[in-house]
């Protein structure tokens, strides 16, 4: 090994320093001077690799020995240093340089909130400017408390949708990602157009609906006129006014539960604090399905008297929808339980019936408006596809989690969760 080899030299040459002095009449005189060169030498080589490590620019120190080999190690592991950090900084460069491309806005920012850096897209939509806001916390410039909660929040597993302020007003998707070192990415999109999409397309439903109920008001009531007499007309026009009528019904309830729908979700993102005691809503609910079906009376099981904050009529209607669909799908004999229960960080009510049951492939679409999984025997049993919706959104409005748990002829278990934050 090259340390040995230069220490077999240190220990000969200063024995060689020996035996000359020993020779002249001075062998410790031989051995001191010896020494003092081995000193001088390695010194010499010490400092010129300490200078040349200083400025490593400049071409390594030409040295003999072991210093030689450890200029060359150094060398080499400086230079594959270097090109790493070459590939590292080109790969940033065309990182930032296709974030600058990009339409969406980009924003990097310090684990302690300060902007890193930003894309021309992202100072357009928050107004921020580059160079000058580097450095200053993001929280600063863009003062809106919903961003603000959000990004403190630390939970981006959702997205934010948040509108911006000033004379043009944008409704804005961030979403937020997480690096190892603290270093956090915003990719801000632009979803102004959406969403007048989505309130328009709720308006619609809503002025619609309003504007049908009047026309259906006066069908419906000349069609009770005439089947008030129903003995008295031939019977093929009795059994045509008798199927107008269902259909007038069935209308009448799906305008019922699109106002309803459209209501809920205009008022979904309103603070809800008004204490709602759940156990009395079932009871409530429970005497209300005696009077629909008095042989399958609810059953209920409350082991939790907590209440929550929220608005009473949406979680009604959230519940009654919940029992009434383990109803029609349960069959004539089929009993319906729900139960209120607390469990760790969380009160939940689970709906439980003994039906048909539901593939778990049909689950992401159950909410979705107007959808059945079987269209023949959900059109016999009356309902209007947005049942499940109003759930959604009731849950949605409430901060709970909507669970669904059901496999094909076993039944299924509809879950509302609801943090324990939210108790009241």
């Amino acid at each position: 090994m090259e340390w040995l080899s230069a220490v077999s030299k240190v220990f000969f040459f200063i024995a060689a320093g020996g035996v000359l002095g020993w020779y002249l009449g001075g062998a410790m005189v031989g051995v001191t001077v010896a020494a003092l060169a081995v000193v001088f030498f390695w010194s010499r080589q010490m400092w010129r690799l300490e200078h040349w490590l200083r400025d490593t620019s400049d071409s390594p120190p030409d040295v003999p020995g072991i210093w030689g080999e450890m200029v060359a190690r150094v060398y080499r592991k400086h230079r594959s240093a270097e090109t790493t950090q070459k590939r590292l900084q080109s790969t940033v460069d065309y990182l930032l340089d296709s974030f600058s491309a990009m339409r969406d806005g980009v924003v990097i920012v310090h684990g302690n909130g300060a902007i890193r850096w930003c894309n021309e897209a992202a100072q357009r939509l928050l107004g921020l400017q580059h160079p000058q806001d580097i450095g200053q916390l993001i929280t600063n410039l863009v003062r809106l408390p919903e961003f603000n909660e959000y990004l403190d929040s630390g939970d981006y597993a959702e997205p934010l949708v948040f509108e911006t302020t000033g004379g043009t007003r944008l409704n804005l998707r961030m979403v937020v990602t997480q690096f190892s070192d603290g270093d956090t990415l915003l990719f801000l999109s632009d979803v102004t157009e959406v969403v007048r999409t989505e309130q328009m397309r709720t308006d619609f439903v809503g002025n619609v609906s309003h504007e049908l109920r009047t026309p259906l008001t006066v069908i419906t009531g000349y069609l009770e006129t005439f089947l008030g007499d129903v003995s008295s007309l031939p019977e093929p026009y009795a059994r045509g006014l008798e199927q107008m009528a269902g259909q007038a019904r069935r209308m009448e309830s799906l305008l019922k539960d699109l106002l309803w729908l459209s209501k809920i979700e205009s008022t979904e993102h309103r603070v809800k604090n008004d204490q709602v005691d759940v156990p009395a809503l079932l009871v409530e609910l429970a005497d209300e399905i005696s009077s629909i079906y008095p042989d399958r009376p609810l059953q209920l099981e409350i082991s939790c008297q907590e209440g929550i904050l929220g608005e009473y009529r949406e979680l009604y209607s959230a519940v009654s929808n919940l029992v009434l669909n383990g109803y029609k799908y349960s069959g004539p004999d089929g009993r319906v339980f729900a139960s209120w229960r607390a469990e760790a960080g969380c009160i939940r009510l689970d709906v439980v019936d003994q039906g048909i049951g539901i593939d778990p492939v049909q689950f992401p679409r159950l909410t979705e408006r107007f959808y059945r999984v079987d269209e023949s025997r959900s059109l016999a049993s009356g309902g209007t596809g947005l049942g499940l919706a109003i759930v959604k959104h009731v849950a949605t409005a409430h901060g709970a989690e909507l669970k669904i748990d059901s496999k094909p002829g076993q039944g299924s278990t509809f879950s509302l969760i609801f943090a324990h934050t939210n108790k009241r």
